[in-house]
């Protein structure tokens, strides 16, 4: 099994990175928060999980190890496949999610697509307990720091809570921080607003 990968980036597509290790490309289904700051060239580390099946064999990649880890126990979950667990870290990241399955805060989780109201009720029945009394998530070797995930999870939310769509919320936030950087929840969102506005 392939456990981790460190490479560079060679291409970035929707959903996806190709990371090329010594030559050869593996594509990676990845979080949002990973794919908005990957850019060609950059060198990453990056912890993977193959997923197998009848007709696909599938490779994700997560910036930490206790990403990767969270991904797993929402595999765990009933009801809950790849598709769904990356759609929740690519929503909310790591942090976020964790306090809202210990908060029991189903509105949130059910934001997710794909992710319905027992869907939701079973990850915090089944995750809750495990997730008492843990600390903030660090990141692994790349260049992804976990206050920058928190804030761009922070956005997001406040732009779903303004009631924009999750892709448009995801594609302006995503242009806010090519062109500008790191930047604080506020100025993230103020940003976003202003590319949303009608000119």
């Amino acid at each position: 099994m392939i456990g981790m990968l460190r490479g560079k980036v060679w291409e970035i597509q929707s959903e996806r990175l190709v990371i090329d290790v010594q030559g050869t490309g593996y594509l990676l289904t990845v979080p949002y928060g990973l794919l908005s700051k990957a850019y060609p060239g950059q060198e990453l580390v990056i912890y993977t999980h193959v997923v197998m099946r009848e007709d696909d064999l599938s490779l994700y990649g997560f910036s930490s190890f206790e990403e990767k880890q969270l991904f797993l126990q929402m595999l765990s979950v009933s009801g809950i496949g790849p598709k769904a667990a990356i759609s929740l870290l690519s929503t909310f990241g790591a942090v976020q999610i964790e306090s809202a399955i210990v908060s029991e805060n189903l509105s949130l989780l059910t934001k997710v697509p794909g992710i319905g109201k027992k869907t939701a009720q079973r990850l915090v029945l089944e995750l809750k307990e495990k997730f008492k009394g843990h600390g903030s998530f660090p990141t692994g070797g790349g260049s992804f720091s976990e206050s920058s995930s928190h804030t761009h999870s922070e956005a997001l939310q406040t732009m779903l809570a303004l009631g924009f769509g999750l892709d448009e919320a995801r594609q302006t936030l995503s242009q806010v921080l090519k062109d500008s950087g790191e930047l604080t929840t506020e100025e993230q969102v103020k940003k976003a607003l202003r590319l949303l506005a009608p000119s």
